[in-house]
């Protein structure tokens, strides 16, 4: 936001019978949370809302109390967490609709009874591009929801008969380790290295349906090595960590999409653990596919961390460390 330093008082109302109460939030922790985020202060009464601050701060605040009035009279259940994700959100997007992300359901989870929602507005671009695009690229760090917002979407494809099975894989090779030098069966080497898939899958449905869809081949989780060959028909498969894919194996995943078939490709290009001999297939795939029709390229920043707040500074601090050594 611009800082534009002339103070104003503005006052605006709502109706106390459709929502005040719910848009000021429990003691006005809601308007609280405003004040405080836009360094403003707020007061409230009856249905009356008081505003005095910086005049760009103050407008700001009276567009975002209309946004979340517009959600709040759509039963949305308005909660100081949810008022700073949509100041964000606006303050990035000023002309967004916040109810088309908001109340746009992926799934309601069985196993935390919450909906899955898009908490950034990257990620409501995210969740649109799986819906319609065939492959998509999800590139960003830690935290931004590359990995969740992938398997929920796949969980809500299998549950709703759009695709037949859910394929998770990835690459192994991080601290310089391979499958064949790890101890146990095939599923005993992988498993550790598919944790990420495997905490978000048991985030949105139970262990007991989870475990039974594994059992039942719904769900298969296979090393990137095991896709040679196969053509994937009917199913949506998520290959994660892809920043640590060889040019080759990238090639070779990306040509396993057969009829019926949806595939998400997430990593993280700051976080690359092949030698430095190779380059990363998911650096190289996504400079020569991002025009080709039916591809779609999602790109998420450390505004997009949905993690502790910690999280996001950490990520920003390292992105300005390595971009100084550039």
């Amino acid at each position: 936001m611009t800082k534009n330093k002339t103070e104003m008082t503005e006052i605006i109302s709502f109706d106390e019978n459709d929502g005040s109460k719910i848009l000021f939030g429990q003691q006005n922790a809601n308007l609280k949370a405003i004040a405080q985020h836009l360094d403003i202060k707020i007061s409230s009464r009856s249905g009356e809302v008081t505003l005095i601050g910086q005049e760009d701060r103050v407008k700001f605040a009276i567009k975002s109390l209309n946004q979340f009035y517009g959600l709040v009279l759509k039963q949305f259940p308005l909660k100081p967490s949810d008022v700073i994700r949509g100041l964000k959100i606006l303050d990035e997007k000023p002309n967004i609709d916040l109810t088309k992300i908001f109340l746009d359901n992926i799934i309601i989870s069985t196993a935390t009874k919450r909906k899955v929602v898009a908490k950034t507005y990257n990620q409501k671009l995210y969740v649109d591009a799986i819906r319609d695009h065939d492959l998509v690229f999800s590139i960003g760090p830690a935290g931004t929801g590359k990995t969740y917002l992938a398997m929920a979407m796949a969980v809500s494809a299998l549950l709703n008969k759009e695709c037949k099975r859910i394929i998770l894989t990835r690459p192994a090779v991080e601290a310089g380790e391979r499958l064949g030098f790890l101890p146990g069966d095939i599923e005993e080497k992988v498993n550790p290295y598919l944790r990420p898939l495997y905490d978000a899958l048991y985030d949105i449905v139970s262990t007991e349906k989870a475990m039974y869809w594994m059992q039942n081949n719904v769900i298969e989780v296979a090393p990137l090595a095991f896709m040679r060959g196969r053509t994937l028909n009917n199913s949506f498969i998520i290959l994660d960590e892809a920043q640590n894919t060889t040019n080759e194996q990238m090639k070779m995943f990306l040509t396993r999409l057969g009829f019926g078939s949806k595939a998400v490709v997430t990593g993280d290009i700051t976080q690359i653990d092949l030698p430095i001999s190779q380059s990363s297939g998911l650096v190289n795939s996504t400079r020569l596919l991002e025009n080709v029709k039916g591809i779609s390229v999602c790109r998420f920043s450390d505004t997009d961390v949905v993690r502790h707040p910690l999280v996001q500074r950490i990520v920003k601090a390292y992105e300005q460390y390595e971009g100084q050594d550039k």
